[in-house]
């Protein structure tokens, strides 16, 4: 990582370190990388972005330490945009790293027009030490992409069976389930449980089942599309949600959006966007719904609904939290269904508790992450 991106770490480099310590991109990207090639580390409380007041004075925080580059999460983006910049001097900044979830295409380009900093895109995750790809800063930007996988990262899109067993390597731009492989990559979980499904074998190798899906280009740029347990399955389509978020975060009242699956029991699934309004936008929710089925060329994929809430559930790092947003689709659901006298069974074995669970994965199983909180708007419609 350091060698792929030199001079994002070199001395007389600030980098401003948001994200916490006990997450592993304030360990090692923001912390120890830049620490280990003799750059300065400016740390925005123990909490974080969360501290008191960072967000809201981010930009007083750049002009005082002359900031040369931080990292967020899309959430941080969408927040700073609402953080006016006014005459602070800005100048250091020479670009941002975004990573943990996709980057919403309008918001990028909202925040590079309203700041003037480029944003880089990149990849990793905590079994993979936080770094697999990064998208190069000296050459024209590819929006959406994830980049180019970091050097002695192999990384590929491969095509699995249902088994989660390898059939292929997936060809230029065929979506495929994104794998790892290299020393960056952990050896396994304390507890062999959690280890089921993890490690792929490919001649005779072992690599990583990031359960991310994604594809490479013919100039090896990889793009996400999506992630495997978050696809919405309605009557047979498979329904990618960033189709449907991209769509929604155009509209002009819109900060944040999550597209989730509402259990139905004659589809499976149906799905649900969920939004957060920008500060000061009052519209309903048909507005966005309207602006969705105009927006979206998938038919199947235009949501049933529209939720507005004052604020959408986040983890302890600010990551969109969707389990929350399925776990009250799933009670809402079975209250509808109890009300009609027809039982929770009349979902569908797939949209039994157990099984919805599971495909939001063993370390999801919480309605709300520790440290956040959120809070809804909307009130429980009525299907017919």
């Amino acid at each position: 990582m350091t060698s792929f991106k030199a001079d994002l770490y070199q001395p007389g480099k600030t980098i401003l370190c948001g994200l916490p310590l006990f997450h592993v991109n304030g360990q090692l990207v923001t912390g120890l990388a830049p620490w280990s090639k003799g750059a300065h580390v400016v740390m925005a409380t123990p909490q974080g972005y969360r501290g008191e007041g960072v967000l809201a004075n981010f930009w007083a925080l750049v002009e005082h330490f002359r900031v040369n580059f931080f990292s967020g999460v899309p959430t941080v983006y969408a927040a700073l945009l609402q953080s006016p910049i006014g005459t602070h001097d800005i100048g250091s900044l020479e670009g941002a790293i975004c990573g943990a979830a996709p980057m919403p295409v309008q918001l990028f380009h909202d925040f590079q027009a309203g700041t003037g900093v480029r944003i880089l895109e990149g990849y990793g995750l905590t079994e993979g030490a936080c770094a697999s790809s990064l998208t190069p800063f000296d050459v024209p930007p590819r929006i959406g992409s994830i980049g180019l996988r970091f050097p002695y990262q192999d990384m590929r899109a491969l095509i699995l069976d249902a088994d989660n067993r390898w059939v292929r390597d997936a060809a230029a731009d065929e979506i495929g389930v994104i794998a790892i492989r290299g020393p960056n990559v952990f050896a396994g979980y304390l507890d062999p449980d959690h280890d089921k499904g993890l490690w792929i074998e490919r001649d005779g190798e072992r690599w990583l089942n990031t359960g991310d899906l994604g594809r490479q280009d013919i100039d090896g740029y990889f793009w996400l599309t999506g992630r495997r347990k978050e696809l919405i399955i309605r009557g047979g389509h498979n329904i990618d949600p960033k189709l449907i978020e991209d769509a929604l975060q155009a509209h002009p009242s819109v900060a944040l959006v999550a597209a989730v699956g509402a259990p139905d029991a004659h589809a499976g699934e149906l799905p649900v966007a969920w939004v957060q309004l920008k500060p000061g936008a009052d519209v309903s929710e048909a507005d966005p719904l309207a602006h969705a089925a105009r927006a979206i060329p998938k038919k199947a994929a235009v949501p049933k609904r529209v939720r507005i809430a004052a604020s959408l559930p986040t983890n302890a790092v600010g990551k969109l939290f969707k389990p929350a947003l399925v776990e009250r689709e799933i009670e809402e659901a079975v209250r509808a269904e109890a009300e009609r006298g027809r039982g929770p069974d009349r979902l569908g074995p797939s949209r039994a508790r157990p099984a919805a669970e599971a495909r939001h994965g063993r370390r999801d199983r919480r309605t709300a992450p520790p440290g956040s909180s959120w809070r809804s708007t909307a009130t429980p419609s009525r299907r017919g």
